[in-house]
């Protein structure tokens, strides 16, 4: 039984997250059509997951078709023509500028890759000097997965309490230690409208990450659901109800684990995830590997693209 001290200790901690979730934000940058190319640098030194994939930079990526803007909207995509290309197929990945403190990130994405084998999309954060300063995977899955796993990576001294996400989340684990066995923290969602086909055939939706001193929290909102208040451009985090995923608690400084975070979007192929699995889930009776199904199907990938309305960052 809890006695008067432990239930004031419990008080002040909720006090604490209904604090941090209520607080007032301001715009303080946006990006999307307009600026997107300017404000994030291409990445193209070797994949660091160890992808079958070539990160091109800007002007490459614009001439073979990979990046582009029209209607308002960031076209990030991959190469879908080359049969067997050397070192791996073409793709971008995008790294802020801007490095980030606290605050809530929302992206308005209309499409995203997902649902075909080789495939590793990735909508993440990460800091100086990983796993340091920590990493927040906000969109991340692969091959023929229907449904968003949302991932921190720390150094250790960080685990944490998925109490309060949204009904049909799941703990994969609480320890967010990338180096216990390089998985970090997750929550496996099970709505299969927040990620990959089933995203994109409602038109995709809105993700919003609360970065705080008391935790970390996501959320999405398909297409037609999106809260007035973002769409106003004016918004209020208290009234987005429960979060999809919530990563919270007293076993994690959520101000020492995370800094600096650099917003990045990127698709690899195969690597230590999207390889790493590839004998045991239904991606083996297509090819023997996961690198020869992706050099050998091209036509594979034509959707496997990025469509970005937005992304805000409110501090």
């Amino acid at each position: 039984m809890m006695n008067s001290k432990s239930f004031l200790s419990l008080g002040i901690y909720l006090l604490s997250i209904l604090t941090t979730i209520n607080a007032q934000y301001s715009l303080a940058a946006t990006y999307n059509a307009a600026n997107f190319f300017d404000d994030f640098t291409f990445f193209t030194a070797a994949d660091p997951t160890e992808g079958y994939v070539v990160y091109e930079p800007l002007v490459a990526a614009e001439e073979a078709g990979l990046v582009s803007t029209e209607n308002n909207q960031v076209y990030l995509g991959v190469d879908h023509t080359t049969l067997n290309p050397s070192g791996g197929r073409e793709s971008v990945r995008l790294t802020s500028n801007q490095a980030w403190g606290e605050g809530v990130f929302i992206a308005d994405i209309e499409h995203m890759p997902g649902g075909v084998c080789g495939i590793w999309p990735a909508f993440w954060m990460f800091g100086p000097n990983w796993p340091n300063s920590g990493e927040i995977d906000i969109i991340e899955g692969v091959n023929l997965g229907t449904t968003n796993t949302i991932t921190l990576h720390t150094a250790a001294g960080c685990t944490v309490s998925n109490a309060n996400s949204q009904s049909g989340t799941t703990a994969l684990t609480t320890n967010c230690n990338q180096d216990n066995a390089g998985t970090g923290c997750g929550v496996a969602t099970s709505n299969t409208n927040n990620y990959g086909t089933g995203f994109n055939a409602i038109g995709g939706g809105v993700y919003a990450m609360q970065w705080a001193t008391t935790g970390i929290y996501v959320w999405f909102w398909p297409r037609g659901s999106i809260p007035a208040d973002i769409t106003a451009n004016d918004i209020d985090v208290s009234s987005w109800g429960t979060p999809l995923a919530t990563f919270s608690g007293s076993g994690c400084n959520f101000d020492k684990s995370f800094a600096s975070q650099n917003i990045v979007f990127d698709t690899t192929f195969c690597g230590v995830w999207a390889g790493a699995v590839w004998s045991s889930g239904s991606c083996a009776s297509a090819a023997s590997t996961c690198q020869a199904y992706v050099a050998q199907n091209p036509s594979a990938f034509t959707n496997a693209y990025w469509l970005i309305n937005y992304v805000q960052v409110w501090q």
